[in-house]
């Protein structure tokens, strides 16, 4: 009995080290890191660590800003290509104006298309690079969180230019939407639909070239009315419109990007400090590595 209490005692005298700050170093961090924590927990406790490690690393706030771009985009590049067209093709046969310049924009709508959707995926790889476990071992380095901080900061700032950018597009499409919801009204005249009145355009004079005759600017003729009114003008209106919801759903998701961005910046450059938080944390309680990290942007 006599070794037994001697054993407790020397276990009771023996003085607790307390943990100092100098303790935490960079070789803690790959034992005491989120992702170790993580996977050590779930490996005790939960199946499918691979599967759950792999949804913390996904940036669900820009992802959903990328769909929503890709979207709003698609829409409206869809709707204006075929409002264009149909607005060629009335101007055309219905008023007899050519107007080469909007095949030139028919292609600038592909550009942009194009443009926005490489736009949106690499600011969700700079989305992917800043979240969860993926940012403690891209940006280590101090070289590399001063690229990540430049990269943001550079994908900020064309984010908010095109944010100016399609608010200008939002205002010409409300105008253009305007103009024809004005035409659909003309056209739902009791007189035009009976073909008793022609649909006179020349108060709308300032609108069409200054070469263009009087009698090109009155819509007289069935066939005519049928072309502007039931072909040209019905269509090109709910094209239109489908145009400016998507261009205020593009508007939405690059506000969204700016929101993400932002807090990728402040993630990648307080990392350093939010690390030694996190190990002080998770080292007086391991069950709080379960919750992950807050930063899904």
């Amino acid at each position: 009995m006599a070794p037994k209490n001697v054993a407790k005692q020397n276990d009771c005298s023996t003085p607790m080290i307390p943990l100092r700050r100098s303790g935490y170093s960079r070789e803690s961090l790959g034992r005491y890191s989120e992702r170790s924590l993580h996977s050590t927990y779930l490996g005790r406790y939960g199946g499918g660590s691979q599967c759950k490690d792999c949804m913390t690393r996904i940036p669900y706030a820009t992802l959903i800003a990328t769909i929503m771009c890709i979207v709003g985009v698609g829409v409206f590049c869809g709707t204006m290509y075929r409002g264009a067209t149909l607005s060629a093709l009335m101007f055309d046969q219905v008023f007899h104006l050519r107007l080469a310049w909007l095949e030139a924009v028919q292609l600038i709508f592909v550009v942009v298309g194009a443009s926005m959707g490489a736009l949106g995926l690499m600011i969700l790889f700079v989305g992917c690079l800043a979240t969860g476990a993926t940012r403690h071992k891209v940006y280590r380095a101090w070289r590399a969180r001063v690229g990540g901080r430049i990269s943001c900061a550079v994908f900020m700032s064309i984010t908010y230019v095109l944010q100016i950018a399609w608010l200008l597009m939002l205002c010409f499409l409300v105008i253009v939407t305007l103009i024809f919801t004005i035409f659909w009204s003309l056209c739902a005249n009791t007189d035009v639909q009976n073909n008793k009145k022609c649909i006179d355009f020349k108060q709308f004079d300032f609108m069409f070239p200054n070469n263009t005759r009087p009698q090109d600017m009155e819509v007289c003729d069935t066939h005519e009315i049928k072309l502007f009114c039931k072909d040209y003008v019905e269509r090109a209106e709910v094209m239109f419109i489908l145009a400016t919801v998507a261009c205020l759903l593009v508007i939405i998701s690059l506000i969204h990007y700016l929101m993400c961005l932002s807090a990728n910046y402040a993630h990648i450059r307080d990392h350093e400090k939010f690390q030694e938080l996190q190990e002080l944390q998770y080292l007086q309680d391991p069950e709080l590595s379960v919750a992950g990290s807050k930063d899904r942007f």
